[in-house]
């Protein structure tokens, strides 16, 4: 049992209450009260932590982390999307061996408990990354994951100008490969195992492909996510490939969950989709209302690699035939450089503004909802996380504007007469190196900002293992014909 006390509590419950001066009680894995100080005295912790000048916060939420992609942080600069993936990253990723995926997702999950990241969703944990590893990776470190089995379908298109090296494995990603997967490991390392399915983006394979995917899935309860509609290019194949917009195609083909005894509010497992930046809003939103269907919005990503800015304001006022959910995501490390959420609830708070002139757009509060108890909801798991309540796991961060110099937070605070709003102190004020401590399921994972198994030292052989995985991969990539170098992009002399 563990007692916090004195803190601010940002719950993003219900009725969104921000406690000041208050204590929250852990007790086997779960929020067993919170409230004002002074707790309850009938309270026996078996450690207390004081909080004072500290904030605690839901644990944040990445629906969207390419967990192996940590190898490849900088080596893809300065492309588009299509040339990112042909020339780079695909190459790349077909030429993992051996351990290199469990180096990765380690060093990745390292950095996303650092700062503040207790669930996330991978969209896409390729064969040659080694399933098996990255599992038990996430078992090893803690944290609470939903990993995308990649269902892949002849990706090579002459006439698309797209050439997928991972196509020499494609009978390792078949939807046989998933169902024995979602059975082998679903539910693993106490629950905090998910296996979703992951669906390559539509670019030119058959659409009864991602039919048969659909029809799979709905009756096993495997949820999918797909990258979806990210540059402007994939507009254009759903429109001349397809026919049709790329929620008319999701629709058409079954991806979406489908509703459970007649209850449009049950379905049969959950769809997030990525990027979904350019749409077409009149046919699309409707579609993902009414369908149910979350996006994970990734500003970083989309940005870096030219795709685009994402309907978001558009989604978040949509409230015909519902509201649609949308999520956080970092994406990968080539393609935004980090795996800190706290930086893209900042960046989305401020993008939207910007690009439609409206400085009402996406509050501070409205971006750590979609870190939180969105992202939660986005993969099913909001009765579980993404709030701080009593019953739920206690799966929390506390926030130290103060206590690493502090001084893009300075002068946060609150009395009885109000203040600055913590909210607005977390996603404008602070990023993950003021991440203080981190507990999942009642176990802390980061207390003072480092690993609580290892510290220092363990951090320091995680990355010592992957800069020597990511060498073998750029040297067998170099054997095999396809070098990749992210230096000399800007003309710069390296010695």
């Amino acid at each position: 049992m563990i007692l916090f006390l004195h803190a601010t509590i940002i719950t993003v419950n219900s009725a969104r209450e921000v406690l000041h001066d208050g204590y929250l009680h852990v007790r086997d894995g779960c929020i067993e009260s919170i409230g004002k100080c002074p707790p309850p005295a009938n309270l026996s912790p078996i450690e207390v932590i004081d909080c004072t000048g500290q904030i605690i916060i839901p644990g944040l939420v990445n629906t969207h982390a390419h967990l192996v992609q940590s190898l490849l942080r900088g080596l893809a600069e300065d492309l588009p999307l299509h040339n990112w993936l042909c020339d780079a990253i695909w190459p790349l990723e077909s030429n993992y061996a051996d351990d290199d995926g469990y180096h990765a997702a380690r060093l990745t999950i390292t950095e996303m408990l650092k700062t503040g990241t207790t669930t996330f969703l991978d969209p896409m944990v390729t064969f040659r990354a080694g399933w098996e590893q990255v599992c038990r990776a996430v078992g090893e470190m803690g944290i609470r994951g939903c990993l995308g089995k990649l269902v892949k379908f002849q990706e090579t298109n002459r006439q698309l100008a797209i050439t997928d090296p991972r196509d020499r494995d494609l009978d390792d990603m078949s939807s046989h490969a998933l169902v024995r997967a979602h059975r082998e490991f679903h539910g693993q390392h106490n629950g905090r195992l998910h296996v979703w399915a992951a669906a390559g983006t539509p670019r030119g394979a058959p659409a009864i492909e991602y039919r048969r995917l659909g029809e799979v899935c709905a009756p096993s309860g495997i949820s999918i996510t797909m990258h979806c509609s990210e540059a402007p290019a994939d507009r254009n194949i759903y429109h001349d490939v397809y026919g049709c917009t790329a929620m008319e195609f999701i629709r058409d083909n079954k991806l979406c969950g489908q509703p459970l005894d007649n209850n449009p509010e049950h379905l049969t497992h959950c769809l997030v989709l990525a990027h979904m930046v350019n749409l077409d809003l009149d046919v699309d939103l409707p579609l993902l209302a009414s369908t149910k269907t979350a996006v994970a919005h990734n500003p970083s990503s989309n940005l870096k690699l030219a795709s685009g800015v994402a309907p978001v304001p558009a989604m978040l006022a949509t409230t015909t035939p519902g509201p649609i959910t949308v999520g956080l995501g970092t994406d990968g490390a080539p393609c935004a450089n980090h795996y800190d959420i706290i930086q893209e609830m900042h960046l989305a708070a401020m993008l939207h503004k910007g690009v439609n002139h409206d400085a009402a757009l996406i509050p501070a509060e409205a971006a750590l909802e979609m870190a939180t108890i969105n992202g939660a909801r986005a993969l099913g798991l909001e009765r579980d996380i993404g709030s701080l309540e009593v019953g739920k796991k206690a799966d929390l961060v506390i926030l130290d504007p103060y206590g690493r110099g502090g001084m893009s937070a300075t002068p946060w605070h609150w009395d009885d007469i109000g203040g600055v709003s913590p909210v607005t102190t977390v996603v404008h004020g602070c990023t993950g190196r003021d991440v203080s401590l981190v507990m999942i399921d009642g176990k802390i994972l980061v207390r003072d900002g480092e690993l609580v198994h290892g510290g220092r030292a363990k951090e320091w052989e995680i990355i010592q293992c992957a800069q020597t995985a990511i060498k073998g991969i750029r040297s067998r990539c170099k054997k095999a014909g396809t070098p990749i170098d992210g230096t000399l992009k800007c003309g710069w002399m390296n010695i």
